[in-house]
């Protein structure tokens, strides 16, 4: 293992990309029933599973914050400062600092999403004490040396000079502006401009790492081979020395626009793409468990998926389509995506169009609801079968405020959707249609309802 250099959250599906170390040979079951609410002597509080099976520890946490933090008019600074927290801090330069994370096999990564500042730690149990001490440097002194700095940044620049001519990287951001505006942070691109990002300045880091990195708002989950009382002892050493608590600007609730609309942006590119979505289901909705197993459904059940079959197998128009809910903090949204030929952009946009109308209408069959749950609840433990993933699994709880058994509960509440639940899911996300956001050529093709018949060639 080396140290990850983190990237800027570039996609609109926001995924924190782990190492998957080694599997681990309890089941999710057997995990949920190991969860210890861990407190440490200086009353920092974290979730935890002990498990020797191999000599590894993983340790997933984050701030409340991330990129919403950003100064409205300079949006990637929580981006800038998580590729730079690893470039020297403490004693140690950049350079040093790698040299130690290399020597010892640590992986040290530092992620700015929507809503949190998040980072992970992986190392062998013999070099823990080392890697909770590299990590104790990197948020509480950390150095923005100015060569490290523009060092950085620009291979930050280079990044989004890339994502100009990137057409899933153009669709997700205007997918963003379209349904957020630009005067909400969700409507800001969470990696910056090439011209924000420009402008940026030392000062506006440090002040960042100040208000934002914060025990107030921490929540930490970490799964491997440490008894509680030494894990207690390592995160007083690692964060105790941070402010008690965060300076944070305020976040409004904000509802996503309404669709119908379109949006097109021209980019000549052999493979046109269309990102598509809307309104979605916070977390903390009564329903989210029913919406969850319909957009499975519909969307989100890879080859099995009503828009594959649809798509791809009945029709032939695009390699894949898939669709997502993605819930944050202040709003939610469901989103999808898909390539297509130019010239079949049009049919493309129809296709899912009329699916998602039929969705909306008539529902799932009770026979698509049974298979969904089945595979809903046999997939739940491959997605625990790591350190990194568990880790990865109890952070993600704690942010989304569920209990600390709810991994046990988790296949009862799939197992309860009624029939009818699924279908009034289905109606509120997708009876107003959908937001639509199509970059490539043939801009004559997006000017219309996608209904309409393209102009006749001359």
């Amino acid at each position: 293992m080396t140290c990850s250099r983190n990237g800027a959250w570039r996609r609109l599906a926001f995924v924190v990309t782990t190492l998957a170390i080694l599997p681990l040979c309890s089941t999710s079951s057997q995990a949920a029933a190991k969860i210890q609410h861990l407190v440490s002597p200086g009353g920092i509080e974290a979730w935890f599973v002990q498990d020797a099976t191999v000599p590894l520890i993983a340790m997933e946490y984050a701030f409340g914050g991330g990129a919403t933090q950003d100064p409205a008019d300079k949006p990637g600074v929580g981006n800038l400062v998580a590729d730079l927290l690893d470039e020297g801090s403490g004693e140690l330069d950049s350079k040093t600092f790698h040299e130690r994370l290399d020597r010892r096999a640590i992986e040290l990564s530092f992620n700015s999403t929507r809503d949190y500042f998040r980072g992970s730690l992986r190392m062998l149990k013999d070099n823990r004490d080392e890697a909770f001490d590299l990590l104790r440097m990197s948020l509480t002194s950390p150095h923005f040396d100015p060569a490290d700095v523009e060092r950085i940044r620009a291979q930050v620049m280079s990044g989004l000079r890339r994502d100009t001519t990137s057409p899933t990287s153009l669709a997700s951001r205007k997918f963003l502006e379209v349904a957020f505006g630009d005067h909400h942070p969700y409507g800001r691109p969470a990696n910056g401009t090439l011209e924000s990002v420009a402008k940026i300045e030392v000062p506006e880091l440090k002040d960042y790492v100040r208000r934002v990195l914060a025990k107030d708002t921490l929540k930490i989950a970490v799964v491997g081979d440490v008894d509680p009382a030494t894990l207690g002892q390592l995160l007083d050493k690692t964060f105790g020395g941070l402010p008690a608590k965060a300076s944070l600007s305020p976040v409004p609730d904000v509802e996503p626009a309404k669709p119908p609309q379109r949006a097109f942006i021209p980019l000549d590119v052999p493979q046109t793409v269309v990102t598509f979505g809307g309104p979605g289901y916070r977390r903390s909705d009564p329903n989210f468990m029913a919406a969850y197993v319909v957009n499975h459904i519909l969307g989100g059940g890879g080859l099995s998926s009503r828009l594959y079959h649809e798509v791809r197998e009945k029709r032939g128009l695009a390699y894949s389509v898939y669709e997502s809910l993605l819930w944050m903090d202040h709003s939610a949204v469901f989103i999808g995506n898909t390539g297509t030929r130019a010239d079949r952009a049009g049919e493309t946009i129809d296709a899912i169009n009329k699916e998602v109308r039929r969705m909306a209408e008539e529902g799932p069959t009770q026979k698509e609801l049974d298979e969904a749950k089945s595979y809903l609840k046999g997939s739940q433990m491959l997605a625990l079968d790591t350190s990194s993933k568990l880790a990865s699994a109890l952070l993600q709880y704690q942010l989304d405020r569920l209990p600390i058994d709810y991994i046990e509960k988790r296949n009862a509440l799939v197992d309860a959707v009624t029939l009818d639940q699924a279908r009034n899911a289905a109606q509120r996300l997708w009876a107003q249609g959908l937001l639509t956001v199509i970059v490539g050529r043939a801009p004559q093709a997006a000017a219309q309802p996608a209904t309409a018949a393209p102009p006749a060639a001359n």
